[in-house]
């Protein structure tokens, strides 16, 4: 793999630690390469120090000075004045504009409308989530939505070559066109500009609305379908979409860049099981051996999902959300054990 790939690591908040500990241990026992450097951030962190971040300046300098970073999950609060996201920074920093969500069915764990495979494609830039907001007396509030055609046509692009990757003939788009003008109206122009350049695929567009309904209605309509759209929109469609799995425990995603990439579970940090161990470490194992394929180990990253999905079908060490009793170390340890058998290393 040439020079060692180094990846920021946060532990996260809550159960993240214990999540993150399982993850590294499966990386372990596939003796991947990639060293994993800890840092500091979120707001567990924060309550300790306070300030006006929950990222320290130490951590800055070690993402800056990494291939890719992890993070577990970590708990943002609510509320005016509190610090941004620990993921909304990162995103904003490294410019990391592709918040990629992959939805698909375990075989042998509940599939609560039936199997399903697609991803969804969020742009993490701009729209809602771009923090212009404004209370313009104690009655009233506004919040601007920023659109751009130059983050619009590279997110949408983004999905066109994912589908192309992956072998897919469709891409998707989301919008509020017939309402929201000027800003769906110039996403929507965009993604029809660049779908131009991809004949080969099929381009289709829905209305946010009838989106969310159809996925419910008939979610297999959208396998082997790429979906994309704007930041808000896409971080609701996508919570909705992890409905359709088995558990929130699985579903992980990544966020990248040109240059940067950063790997987490979509799910939250779940404070009142911290240190209880009975947390599913499906997501957050999945997210990690995605960073190793992305840091270059393949073979490693693909022999972790093949692991995943033997020991999720076979149910016997799953965690209480698959309807097991393995704690979430035990399930750590079966993932790892048939990876390590998949490579040929043998169980130890």
């Amino acid at each position: 793999m040439g020079m060692t790939k180094r990846a920021a690591l946060i532990r996260g908040d809550g159960t993240g630690p214990e999540l993150v500990e399982a993850m590294t241990h499966v990386l372990r026992a596939v003796d991947s390469k990639v060293e994993l450097v800890p840092c500091e951030a979120g707001l567990e962190w924060w309550e300790s120090h306070g300030g006006d971040t929950f990222i320290p300046e130490e951590t800055w300098r070690t993402l800056e000075a990494t291939d890719a970073c992890f993070k577990g999950p970590t708990t943002t609060t609510a509320g005016p004045g509190t610090p941004k996201s620990v993921a909304v920074s990162i995103r904003q920093k490294f410019d990391l504009y592709a918040n990629i969500r992959p939805l698909r069915t375990f075989a042998g764990a509940n599939a609560p409308l039936g199997p399903i495979d697609f991803v969804m494609v969020r742009e993490a830039t701009e729209g809602m989530y771009v923090g212009l907001e404004h209370r313009l007396t104690n009655d009233v509030a506004i919040a601007l939505r920023k659109i751009s055609r130059v983050s619009s046509e590279r997110i949408v692009r983004y999905a066109f070559r994912l589908a192309a990757e992956r072998g897919w003939n469709k891409v998707v788009a989301i919008h509020k066109a017939n309402i929201c003008k000027e800003t769906c109206g110039l996403f929507l122009e965009s993604a029809r500009n660049v779908a131009k350049a991809f004949p080969e695929i099929h381009f289709e567009d829905y209305l946010v609305d009838n989106f969310a309904q159809q996925l419910i209605k008939n979610p297999q309509r959208f396998n082997r379908n790429v979906i994309v759209g704007t930041n808000l929109f896409m971080d609701i469609l996508s919570e909705e979409a992890s409905a359709l799995i088995a558990s929130i425990g699985c579903v992980y995603s990544a966020n990248m860049g040109d240059r940067y990439a950063m790997f987490e579970p979509a799910h939250g940090s779940s404070p009142r099981y911290k240190g209880l161990n009975k947390m599913n470490p499906t997501a957050t194992i999945l997210a990690g051996a995605w960073m190793t394929e992305y840091l270059g180990e393949k073979e490693k990253s693909e022999a972790i999902f093949k692991a995943t999905e033997h020991i999720i079908a076979e149910g016997k060490r799953v965690t209480y959300d698959l309807k097991g009793n393995a704690s979430t170390n035990e399930m750590a340890e079966a993932i790892a054990s048939k990876a390590r058998e998949i490579l040929g290393q043998g169980v130890d």
